[in-house]
């Protein structure tokens, strides 16, 4: 089959863009197909419009997989210090946040003007806005029939994402494709989402809505699929639930039908020990002081107003509260659990946990097993990191790897 394309790279995202700009550098000629008008949307959306670009430490133990060994060999071949260095010699100003989180200084279009700026290196061929219709192998290659035309390569690269944020576009066409050819697909759902709550589970604290919160935040359990979850971050309360990098970390364990545990002290936590909370009920200077006014040393005063009502000690003097009213009020705060009713769904969700099973994929190149010169790289395959940039840097380590076998591959 004539192969006037060495590859062609379905999806202009983050992955889908370094991937095509890393092969056409390595001597690959290479094609992109979106559908979208503009390119990079959801880059350019991201981190407030600043792009929370990677994260300094992004390990292994920062993403949730079925498979949690998969993400190893793409993370190691290109970390974030590789990405790093590249943003570096494109001289984009960018300054560190909480936990090594890293942003650009101005906007996430410094992003996505490397990525172009890295396919024009590269000579790759962009087109957009297409609509791919149908891919098939014909004859040790690939055709692919899109609304223009019909284009053949010898490899094929889908880079299309997930379901996050449909007003821009997202799709789950590559796991159609997956699907197409027979391999397997973790059930997906929206991760790194508010959670929403019932009236009645919710009641005391929906009058607190817009308080943020630092706390600690438990979720799952190590006998699912994804295990346990364990963060400390700041909890905001909204009108519908609760949100907050907490929150939003604790989503992507939790499984629907179970509770969540906060520990509204968890902030508070000296050297991994938890907050001692019987030092500051036991303290004899706050014996004549309102239950309400302890609290406020530890918590806004507006929370602690309202975990003193609830447990009915509000006004109480706390030489008038018993042991047993003490130990309950203690439970409250260090071991508060609630079981949300659900996400606020994918208008919400930063991006999809689950994905085509990494089974079914070469961890070392991104190819599927089954069908040689057929990749998937980023959000559409079962691998999710943590909030803070590590999303990101998937696509980028996924797109380095598939890039690195598409120029290994023979001509």
């Amino acid at each position: 089959m004539s192969a006037p394309w060495d590859a062609i790279v379905v999806g202009g995202g983050a992955a889908g863009l370094f991937c095509a700009g890393i092969a056409g550098q390595l001597g690959k000629k290479v094609l992109v197909l979106d559908h979208a008008a503009v390119l990079g949307e959801k880059i350019r959306i991201s981190g407030g419009g600043r792009c929370n670009f990677t994260n300094i430490s992004s390990t292994p133990a920062h993403f949730l997989s079925c498979n949690p060994h998969f993400v190893k060999g793409a993370l190691a071949r290109y970390s974030s210090a590789d990405f790093i260095g590249l943003v570096k010699r494109y001289r984009i100003p960018h300054h560190e946040k909480h936990q090594g989180q890293l942003f650009c200084d101005n906007s996430a279009k410094d992003i996505i003007a490397m990525l172009f700026a890295e396919c024009q290196q590269g000579g790759v061929t962009i087109r957009n806005p297409v609509s791919v219709e149908k891919i098939q192998s014909v004859h040790g290659g690939w055709e692919i029939k899109t609304n223009q035309c019909v284009e053949r390569a010898k490899a094929v690269v889908m880079a299309t994402g997930g379901l996050p944020v449909p007003a821009i576009g997202a799709t789950d066409y590559a796991l159609d494709i997956a699907k197409q050819f027979a391999l397997p697909i973790t059930p997906v759902r929206p991760a790194l989402v508010p959670l929403s709550f019932t009236s009645d589970e919710f009641a005391h604290l929906s009058t607190l809505a817009g308080l943020s919160v630092p706390v600690r935040i438990t979720s799952g359990t190590k006998a699912q699929r994804y295990g346990h979850g364990d963060f400390q971050e700041d909890l905001l309360i909204t009108h519908k639930g609760l949100s907050g990098p907490a929150v939003l970390q604790a989503s992507s364990y939790w499984i629907e039908g179970e509770s969540i545990a906060v520990n509204w002290l968890g902030a508070h936590d000296v050297k991994g020990k938890l907050f001692n909370c019987d030092a500051l009920f036991d303290d004899p200077d706050n014996r004549l002081k309102q239950t309400e006014t302890i609290l406020a040393m530890v918590l806004p005063q507006r929370l602690a107003k309202a975990f003193a009502e609830q447990q009915s000690l509000l006004g109480r003097k706390w030489a008038e509260v018993g042991k047993k009213d003490r130990q309950a009020l203690k439970a409250v705060l260090q071991q508060w659990t609630v079981k949300p009713a659900g996400t606020l769904g994918w208008k919400k969700a930063e991006v999809m946990l689950g994905g085509v099973d990494t089974k079914a994929l070469d961890s070392q190149t991104m190819m599927a097993k089954a069908h040689p010169g057929l990749y998937f790289i980023g959000e559409c395959v079962d691998v999710t990191g943590h909030l803070g940039g590590h999303n990101f840097q998937w696509a980028w380590s996924s797109g380095f790897a598939c890039a690195q076998a598409l120029a290994a591959a023979q001509t």
